[in-house]
């Protein structure tokens, strides 16, 4: 056992290990051993006892941030999605929630000079997706400030808000935004499904939307619920495959099964009223989508950040899934995604020119907390 100097961090609704860069190896390649057995991957149970992880998607993350050379970032952060019951690391994607978690350790573990009291902003590039990020936060006394007022839907408790600004978020995975072409809606075909109606939109990261309809669904089921259909499953996994390469992502579904972080896959639904994980009715009044959405093989709890912004874009595409699904009359400054944990407010610029559509900006707010640091042995 070799013991690394870590944190546990918690950022929006993701927790994740945070290495500084240099106190990793400089080859890359012996990372996945490190990340796996600190992690406690791969467990067959599921659970992840032996390791840091919390036998979910959400709470098998490794990030790694060091100081930046480029002239439009100060850190680099790399995200590590580590496979559950898998001996596995994904670098395909970023994970936004704990993209929240990056400026505030910048500052506290010094990866940056400390900055004046007040509003801060850390420019962060995140290396799996050539993306810059714009984290703002409140600082005190040279430190990121934690408590505050800001509930966000999926955590319990409150605390300050981290203000997340995506630039130019199109074509992170694949490098347009809309990867199959112009088309905003194309078909995938699907064993013992037949074709379905999907968008492939890749903004923050590559996503398939598909209608709950389309799939015998309301949309409004639990995650639980969800997870205990395998046939249900199996099909997601099937449009996972077809999507990863009609994005380009894999050449063929054999090398698209090997990639299991992108792209997620969503099912949206028109406004109506639907009940949280923890029993509240969210009404259709307060939302202007509902999605339930995919990732690593399971259905989110709550929704990946990523995910979010990219249904935000979609959203306002015309001609795509949830943009004929999303209620008429919306505003694209506060965009209301209704999702298991309740509703997820974002804010998309979107517009269209002669050369096609363009994502211009997203942004949200998240909070993150600091719950531990010192040593993980790995």
């Amino acid at each position: 056992m070799s013991r690394y100097p870590a944190a546990f961090i918690r950022g929006g609704t993701s927790k994740a290990l945070v290495f500084h860069a240099r106190d990793l190896p400089a080859a890359r390649a012996e990372w996945d051993d490190i990340f796996l057995r600190a992690m406690g991957s791969p467990d067959r149970y599921g659970r992840q006892l032996n390791g840091m992880g919390g036998g979910v998607s959400s709470l098998s993350k490794v990030c790694v941030v060091q100081r930046s050379s480029r002239p439009d970032a100060d850190v680099d952060y790399t995200f590590a999605q580590v496979q559950v019951q898998e001996a596995s690391v994904d670098y395909s994607g970023n994970c936004g929630n704990m993209s929240s978690a990056i400026g505030p350790f910048a500052i506290e573990e010094g990866v940056l000079p400390p900055p004046p009291d007040g509003a801060t902003t850390v420019r962060i590039h995140n290396t799996n997706t050539g993306k810059v990020i714009h984290a703002t936060f409140t600082v005190k006394n040279a430190r990121p400030v934690e408590l505050g007022d800001l509930a966000i839907p999926g955590v319990a408790g409150t605390g300050a808000p981290v203000r997340l600004d995506f630039l130019e978020p199109g074509g992170a995975s694949t490098g347009r935004l809309l990867p199959d072409g112009s088309a905003a809606t194309s078909v995938l075909h699907i064993p013992r499904v037949g074709g379905v109606a999907a968008s492939l939109v890749d903004a923050a990261n590559a996503c398939v939307f598909i209608s709950a309809a389309s799939l015998g669904l309301s949309g409004a089921e639990s995650a639980d619920v969800l997870s205990g259909t395998p046939e249900l499953q199996k099909t997601m996994q099937n449009l996972r495959h077809a999507g990863s390469v009609a994005m380009g992502i894999a050449p063929c579904l054999e090398a698209a099964a090997a990639i299991r972080m992108i792209p997620l896959i969503a099912i949206v639904s028109p406004p109506q009223d639907t009940f949280t994980q923890d029993g509240r009715r969210v009404l259709a009044a307060d939302c202007d989508l509902v999605v339930r959405m995919v990732s690593n093989g399971q259905w989110h709890r709550a929704l990946p950040l990523t995910g979010a912004l990219c249904t935000a874009v979609a959203m306002q595409i015309d001609g795509s899934v949830p943009a004929a699904l999303a209620a008429p009359a919306r505003d694209p400054d506060a965009l209301r995604i209704a999702m298991p944990s309740g509703v997820l407010t974002v804010a998309a610029d979107v517009v269209r020119s002669a050369d096609g559509w363009r994502a211009v900006s997203g942004s949200f707010f998240r909070t993150a907390r600091r719950l531990f640091d010192g040593h993980v042995y790995a």
